[in-house]
């Protein structure tokens, strides 16, 4: 038996996550795997009720479970910044979730923006670190409102950080090349800009390619500036299999990323703590206007059920949902809210009992 603390969040953060624990209790049953959930009131409700955003107390009770599925956070009366950094950015940073994980893998039946690309072509992983970098809000600003103001946002990171994440990226590598043949052609990629960024860029560059030859010799290397990566996905997505890199550059590159794989309604992610609790969620956003009308597309946030139940050891249950989704999304006739020609809990229904 798991533990599964449920964040269901904001707008349609709930919907969804109703239809990945349906789909969830179906495969898991098939497996006879217990999970036991446990909800928690986090979000931009509580907020605006009681000025709590993600108070010490919840921190402490979210790491005694065996992972957090979330749905989503992000509140149409709340300020933009207080509920992004004051849940995602916490929990990421106390949890020491250093990795995030998030898959770029096109399902037969679903459109890409890409012309002529197709599964075949798109089927690669982003890693980027979670929790060093600009994101650290070390920085500051003087001189507010004056036309002298001046404003320094730093990017920084250490060695440990640096090494810990590239660690992850080989191991996930060496596993993907075992698996299929043609991953174990590409090569892996670090991204960076390490031509501007000279410091920083350095320390990426130099700790990957000494951890690949002392470490990971059997392991192709390659290296992209992220201006070229965005170039290159759009182009020749089919070069890529494992891609790491830096927390801003990451969370530029896997939204591209989730655009060419079919969209925010099909693409998941996973805060992940190697050796602790991690956070698996769709990452379309909150999408109040869709709220309460249940058409809201949940198969991120069933992908989303399918990458914790794979991070939990649970391979069949996570390969299960994923075979399941592959024939849903090709009865449906959009990945689009509200055009996908059935209903929320339709399609939920519909993966549930393809799991069973």
């Amino acid at each position: 038996m798991y533990k599964i603390a449920i964040i269901g969040g904001d707008g349609t953060g709930p919907e969804v996550i109703d239809e990945g624990k349906k789909v969830l209790s179906a495969a898991c049953e098939m497996n006879n795997i217990k999970l036991e959930y446990t909800n928690f009131d986090v979000g931009g409700e509580r907020y605006l009720k009681t000025g709590e955003i993600l108070p010490e107390s919840v921190l402490n009770d979210l790491r005694k479970f065996d992972a957090i599925y979330l749905g989503a956070i992000g509140h149409p009366d709340v300020k933009p910044g207080i509920l992004e950094k004051g849940i995602l950015l916490k929990a990421r940073f106390e949890l020491d979730q250093y990795i995030n994980l998030r898959p770029v893998k096109l399902f037969p039946g679903v459109e890409t923006p890409i012309k002529d690309k197709g599964p075949d072509e798109i089927d690669f992983v982003v890693i980027r670190e979670n929790v060093g970098g600009i994101y650290t809000g070390m920085g500051g600003a003087s001189r507010v409102g004056t036309p002298y103001e001046v404003a320094s946002q730093v990017m920084v990171y250490d060695r440990n950080t640096v090494d810990r994440c590239l660690k992850y990226a080989f191991e996930l590598k060496q596993k993907r090349n075992a698996k299929q043949k043609k991953y174990s052609e590409k090569p892996m990629h670090l991204v960076h800009k390490n031509n501007v960024l000279t410091y920083c860029g350095d320390l990426w560059v130099r700790a990957y390619n000494e951890m690949g030859e002392k470490e990971y010799k059997g392991i192709k290397r390659d290296y992209a500036h992220v201006d070229a990566a965005t170039m290159w996905f759009l182009k020749n997505p089919e070069w890529f299999d494992v891609v790491v890199t830096e927390n801003l550059f990451g969370d530029i590159i896997t939204d591209l990323g989730a655009m060419i794989g079919g969209g925010m309604g099909v693409s998941a992610g996973g805060n992940i703590n190697p050796d602790g609790v991690s956070m698996f969620e769709p990452i379309g956003g909150s999408a109040p206007k869709y709220k309460g009308q249940n058409v809201i597309n949940p198969i991120a946030a069933i992908l989303a059920g399918s990458m914790m139940m794979d991070f939990l050891g649970e391979d069949k249950v996570a390969q299960d949902i994923e075979n399941a989704i592959r024939k849903v999304v090709l009865e449906m006739t959009s990945m689009n809210a509200g055009k996908m020609g059935m209903t929320t809990t339709q399609i939920g229904d519909k993966v549930a009992k393809y799991c069973s």
